[in-house]
This record gives structure tokens, C-alpha cells and sequence, in this order.
């Protein structure tokens, strides 16, 4: 299932995206991040973290967070 914006434009999944790609928008977040309020919360976290990817075209969730099994 592919995730869409509101506009009916394709998201591109989290993990389809490249090392660099990724490293990017971690960036981009860190500095977006600093405006935000501190929390603790893993939820709260995950969820701003995927409205800023939402925002640039990325779909995220809790389901990106895990780490594949070493073969």
C-alpha cells in the first residue's frame, strides 16, 4: 500500500529512500526541530518527525523505526 498526501500525490516510503537521501532530511529535521517544544515522548516524536517528512514528500512510521534482522 503506497501512502498518499491529501493532494493524492504519491508519499515515497522511508525506507526506499538512499543513505544520503536520508541523512539529508535528518538534517534539514535537526534544524526544524530546534522551533519544537523538548519531549520525551517516542510517540510524539515519531509523529512530528513524519508531518515533517509528510511535508517533503516522505511516508514514515513507528514500522521505520525497527531495525531490519541481521542475516
Amino acid at each position: 500500500m503506497t501512502a498518499e498526501k491529501d493532494t493524492g500525490t504519491a508519499l515515497r516510503p522511508w525506507p526506499s529512500l538512499s543513505k544520503d537521501e536520508q541523512l539529508n532530511l535528518r538534517l534539514a529535521y535537526q534544524t526544524a526541530m530546534e522551533s519544537m517544544p523538548p519531549t520525551c515522548s517516542i510517540e510524539t516524536k515519531t509523529a512530528r518527525f513524519a508531518q515533517f517528512l509528510e511535508s517533503r514528500g516522505v511516508a514514515f512510521s513507528m514500522d521505520d523505526l525497527r531495525r531490519p534482522k541481521k542475516p
